[in-house]
């Protein structure tokens, strides 16, 4: 089956509108199950059978993942489970993925592990732990769902398993860190992971927990009973504050004229001759509210939630409806005085749930630019306000430049940068490491010097000295070198440069993150093109057709 134009993709959504999931609060607990609708599928070409999932069922549960950690305080544990009789789920829908562009099977599989990435973050560091009840069949990412999950119940009825499946149906591999989770997360031992790997029906019963695949088998009529009182038993445990207040996630408001994307706080121009998007972000126009008290009462409209949401919608909206774009070029304008004013709010009040979630959620956006298939260039500016929080997108950037002076005829104030208290670990990229650390990963002790730069305005020769930016052109110099830096990007191979910047920005040490994500872009660059996939005669082509595939046999 020949691929077929994407759709736009929006992933704007919000509980009353889900199609595939039912969320249910009871008490100090949240149950999400599954219960896909066959026929609301993102384009034509298939059906969601067997709770299988394309990118729209995940593009909601991203979502109810994100809301129970703004809106639920009082959650302490979320299980995931399914509504459909004997089904867990069956994993990414094949014929789904048999009809879609390369690039778009790619940027789901991406999006799939950013928010798989999302409920381990949660159970980690917010204190709303998830479990899976898997209460049917669990096939490929299905079983990655509920690996994602801290601990999995799966039925022992004889039927219940847990697979996957994808090396001896598809010849693919499992898309959302299975493998990786397998061996890493629950230390599965190598041969069992092996064996387990190449048989399509999968595990059930004693052995799936003897092999560590789940960490416990309860009887069909029993499972509900024995799950919540797990989960009530973690949520019991839980940090959060059972008798706070949610904040509501307000809808993120966007505009869409022709080559301009404008949001409250951010603004996206592209240009289209050199395949650049140019991301002007907007710093805060008032100082912050005085406690973490102001920060509940401004709830969405708290400047850094409200431009993190706005950062993360542009980042998904290029990523799947503008794959042309190769290179994104950071601006900023405002106050680096404000800007640090919030960071230090935010990092003065970390033991109040609110202020942690919105840190955790600026670490989240922020990683999802490092992962992103795209050159990055930063511009420090007359005027810009590239501090802290928003420092961090220079340092994310492949490269940067910073202004010398002013430009002959402006008014505006020379480019400075600042470091704040929330460059030093509190956003971290997936190696664990600050992006402070991973630029100077030859000189941690000029990490620690940097610690007493916190605060101070520091104008572009100050900032090349540290090592903070790259270049730092004058007047006569920046038009020159800036626009040289994005035609050179846009002249060179996109997947030359995928690969490159992908061994590029995680250096230091590997950790499960960092596998999955370097995994996704080497193996699915690879394999999702070979013909013993995707070829006419490959097995995801050949799927539910009773036709056997047919292998170029050669090692590579």
């Amino acid at each position: 089956m020949d691929a077929v134009s994407e759709p736009f993709v929006d992933f704007r959504t919000a509980p009353e509108r889900y199609r595939h999931w039912k969320l249910k609060l009871d008490g100090n607990v949240a149950i999400l199950a599954m219960d896909i609708a066959e026929d609301a599928t993102l384009k034509p070409g298939y059906r969601l059978k067997l709770n299988s999932y394309d990118l729209g069922v995940d593009i909601e549960l991203a979502d109810a993942v994100q809301r129970l950690r703004f809106e639920h305080p009082e959650v302490g544990a979320v299980v995931i489970t399914s509504a459909k009789d004997r089904v867990f789920c069956s994993g990414a829908n094949i014929n789904m993925l048999g009809v879609s562009s390369h690039d778009h099977k790619v940027n789901f599989c991406k999006f799939t592990n950013e928010t798989r990435n999302g409920i381990e973050d949660a159970s980690t560091y917010s204190g709303q732990t998830y479990l899976c009840s898997v209460n049917g069949t669990a096939a490929g990412g299905g079983y990655e769902l509920a690996l994602a999950c801290e601990s999995i119940i799966l039925a022992d009825d004889g039927s219940s398993a847990v697979s996957l499946p994808e090396l001896p149906l598809l010849a693919v591999l499992p898309g959302t860190g299975g493998l990786t989770r397998l061996v890493d997360k629950r230390k599965v031992r190598r041969d069992h992971a092996d064996f387990f790997c190449t048989v399509s029906e999968g595990m059930r019963g004693k052995r799936a927990v003897e092999w560590r695949l789940v960490d416990e088998i309860v009887p069909r009529s029993k499972l509900d009973e024995a799950t919540m009182a797990r989960a009530r038993a973690i949520a019991t445990k839980s940090d959060r504050p059972k008798a706070a207040k949610g904040i509501a996630l307000t809808p993120v408001s966007r505009t869409i004229e022709g080559d301009r994307i404008a949001y409250t706080h951010v603004t996206v121009e592209i240009d289209r001759d050199l395949r650049a998007a140019h991301f002007h972000i907007k710093g805060p126009e008032a100082a912050p509210p005085k406690d973490a008290a102001g920060i509940e009462a401004q709830g969405a409209a708290f400047w850094p939630l409200a431009f993190a949401r706005d950062l993360d919608d542009a980042i998904l909206h290029l990523r799947l409806n503008e794959g042309d774009i190769g290179t994104w070029v950071f601006h900023s304008s405002g106050d680096t005085e404000l800007v640090t004013a919030y960071d230090d709010l935010l990092l003065t009040n970390q033991s109040h749930w609110l202020a942690r979630e919105i840190t955790l959620y600026l670490k989240r956006t922020l990683k999802r630019v490092d992962v992103s298939s795209r050159s990055l260039i930063a511009l420090v500016e007359q005027g810009s306000c590239f501090a802290g929080t928003l420092l961090e997108l220079v340092l994310a950037a492949d490269r940067s430049y910073m202004l010398i002076g002013k430009l002959e005829g402006s008014n505006l104030p020379e480019a400075t940068v600042r470091l704040s208290g929330l460059n030093f670990g509190k956003l971290p990229m997936g190696n664990g490491l600050s992006r402070l650390e991973s630029r100077f990963l030859a000189e941690p002790a000029h990490v620690d010097a940097l610690k007493d730069e916190i605060g101070k305005a520091l104008d572009a020769e100050t900032a090349e000295s540290l090592g903070l930016v790259t270049f730092t052109p004058d007047d006569i110099d920046w038009e020159d070198e800036v626009r040289l830096a994005i035609e050179e990007r846009a002249s060179f191979s996109p997947d030359g440069l995928t690969g490159m910047e992908a061994n590029l920005r995680f250096a230091g040490p590997e950790t499960m993150e960092t596998k999955i994500f370097a995994r996704l872009t080497a193996w699915q660059n690879w394999i999702f093109q070979r013909p013993n996939a995707v070829g006419g005669d490959g097995a995801l082509k050949l799927y539910g057709s009773g036709r056997k595939p047919v292998y170029d046999r050669r090692r590579v």
